[in-house]
């Protein structure tokens, strides 16, 4: 284990007090959210980050308190947590209504990882007084960090359900003092704090007990990992016969070639450390585990090259930047490891040791730097997306507004100003309206200034809805319709969406019919048919709500290549003594006989 001395008492009651103060400090910020200095977004970003942080880092660290190190050392981590803080807060003040989950999201998982990452070289550093630490070393120390985290967690919400289990027995009794007391949001803070606190002391002291668990998981990783790397080749080996294009149909294809490089490296990374010279498995399943190593490039690639499409596209977002450096730490880890294959030295992949070590700092300075200002995604964003749309002002949808004045803090409000003033975008039918509509909301769901208009002129709408394949654009009246709302166009026609139409005479009455569908990548089209009344305007006449699980991309595509086929129902409608005629809903056919 990383430490074998035990700790003394006065450390294990400091590890309990400062999750205990954590707790307090965190009620302490709620209870006075409307005074200063909480009422400020920037000093309430400061303070929530650094007690989350350096407290937790310092109390899975503390071995004595006297050690000098360790208090300047927090003191320097503190600093650098604060600036980030600060930089996302101020970009989050300014103007009222700004959304915070595209900058805060980033800013607490960059900082969670930063500190993940750094802690077991801190921790050696603060045991041996130097940096150079053993792979072996970091190892331990990054695995025990992680389970007595968990294991502080488990312990938190185990204690959590005997309280509330004490508290509904008592209610049996019409006695809710002890509801009413666990219901505080004092006791919570106190209570929680306590307990996680507990939890980390049995994580540190209990070195059995984790190092047991510890071994479950590699055992665990280890089963795993053939099967895993079965798919990883099986899938690599199959992009010849079915071509790529199918996995940009998929629109998430980064997503999930990302997770898989993750999965496969951290089980080979849990199968590898296994504290001896013996390899873990026969030659027959090395080399399946090495075939999937050497095809981690492919994967990283692929993904690269998925979000270049995706960015080459529609631009860059906050979202793209932070994928594009995943992926990039990613392909880091899949060079590396290919490499490793091939450098065959030492026991069995022992080369990933230098790959990790080296990696592990480039994965600390993107999770830091990408919540700062020098490569601050936000700059990125606004530069890519008002440059697309200074390019097609005619293209601009409520999304594009609603982005930059909600989603990119004030930056994202100064340049849709700035937008409002081009001349290129004033010359627009629409755009100066959906900008203004945008600066004079007060509430992102203001429905008296609703954003979400969407195109206002049958030019913008036909700009925007896509025709199926062999269908003819619909008449005038049903355009001007569509854009008046006078037929009630559906999301269609309030948002930038994925929508088609099928214009074709379905029911053989010699006028043809309009079917607008919203095709979703999850469960198929949901449409809307539209047919002339009695009085020659167009109505609503019916709809078809798509439950395609698992088919959902070929029924969009089939609904894109026109591939519409009529069937007629086989039981007809029955009117009842001349009431409106009802449909009869057909049954499965079932092969077990009648009773």
């Amino acid at each position: 284990m990383p430490s074998t001395s035990p700790l003394s008492l006065p450390a294990r009651s400091a590890i309990v007090l400062i999750a205990l103060l954590q707790g307090l400090m965190l009620y302490a910020a709620q209870e006075l959210s409307d005074a200063w200095p909480f009422r400020d977004i920037g000093w309430r970003y400061c303070w929530y980050a650094w007690v989350l942080a350096i407290p937790s880092a310092v109390a899975l660290s503390l071995v004595e308190l006297r050690q000098r190190r360790l208090w300047l050392q927090a003191a320097l981590g503190s600093a650098v947590v604060l600036l980030l803080a600060a930089w996302i807060g101020w970009n989050l003040e300014g103007e009222t209504a700004l959304a915070s989950g595209a900058l805060q999201f980033p800013l607490t998982v960059g900082i969670a990882v930063a500190v993940f990452v750094a802690l077991p070289w801190w921790q050696f550093q603060l045991q041996h007084g130097h940096w150079r630490a053993s792979y072996p070393a970091l190892f331990e120390r990054a695995w025990q960090n992680g389970l007595t985290l968990a294991l502080a967690a488990l312990f938190t919400g185990l204690t959590w359900l005997l309280l509330w289990l004490w508290a509904a027995l008592f209610q049996l009794l019409d006695v809710t003092f002890f509801r009413d007391l666990f219901r505080q949001d004092a006791f919570i803070a106190l209570a929680t704090g306590s307990l996680a606190g507990f939890g980390v002391l049995i994580g540190r002291t209990q070195h059995r007990a984790i190092q047991i668990t510890r071994q479950v998981l590699f055992a665990i990783c280890r089963g795993l990992l053939p099967l895993l790397s079965f798919i990883a080749v099986l899938f690599v080996l199959s992009l010849p016969l079915t071509g790529l294009e199918p996995l940009w149909k998929t629109r998430s294809a980064a997503s999930l070639l990302l997770v898989l490089s993750l999965l496969l490296v951290s089980f080979t990374n849990a199968v590898y450390q296994q504290g001896d010279d013996t390899p873990p498995y026969p030659v027959l399943l090395r080399r399946l585990v090495e075939a999937s190593l050497l095809a981690l490039p492919v994967y990283a690639g692929l993904a690269l090259y998925a979000l270049g499409l995706r960015v080459a596209q529609y631009g860059w977002t906050v979202e793209r930047v932070w994928a594009v450096l995943i992926a990039l730490a990613v392909a880091g880890y899949a060079v590396g490891y290919a490499l490793a294959v091939l450098r065959r030295q030492g026991r069995w992949l022992q080369m990933l040791e230098p790959v990790n070590r080296g990696l592990c700092w480039a994965v600390l300075a993107l999770a830091l730097l990408g919540n700062s200002p020098l490569l601050d995604p936000v700059r990125l964003t606004l530069s890519s997306q008002l440059a697309r749309l200074r390019a097609d002002p005619a293209a601009i949808t409520p999304s594009d507004v609603n982005v930059l004045r909600f989603d990119l803090g004030r930056r994202g409000v100064q340049a849709l100003r700035v937008l409002q003033d081009d001349p290129a975008i004033r010359a627009d039918a629409n755009a100066p309206q959906q900008i203004a509509d945008a600066l004079a909301r007060t509430s992102r769901w203001d429905a008296a200034t609703r954003l979400d208009k969407g195109p206002q002129d049958v030019a913008a709408l036909q700009r925007a809805l896509k025709l199926a394949k062999g269908s003819r654009s619909p008449p005038a009246d049903w355009w001007q319709a569509l854009a008046t709302r006078t037929i009630n166009g559906e999301s269609c026609a309030e948002s930038e969406r994925n929508c088609l139409i099928v214009h074709r005479d379905l029911d053989a009455d010699g006028s043809a019919e309009v079917l607008l569908c919203e095709l979703y990548s999850h469960r198929g089209p949901d449409c809307v048919l539209y047919a002339r009344g009695s009085d020659t305007h167009w109505h609503r006449a019916g709809s078809l709500f798509g439950a395609a699980s698992g088919q959902a991309a070929a029924i969009n595509q089939a609904l894109r290549d026109g591939e519409i086929t009529l069937v007629a129902p086989r039981w007809p409608m029955l009117s009842i003594g001349g009431r409106p005629a009802l449909a009869i809903d057909p049954e499965p056919e079932s092969n077990e006989p009648s009773p």
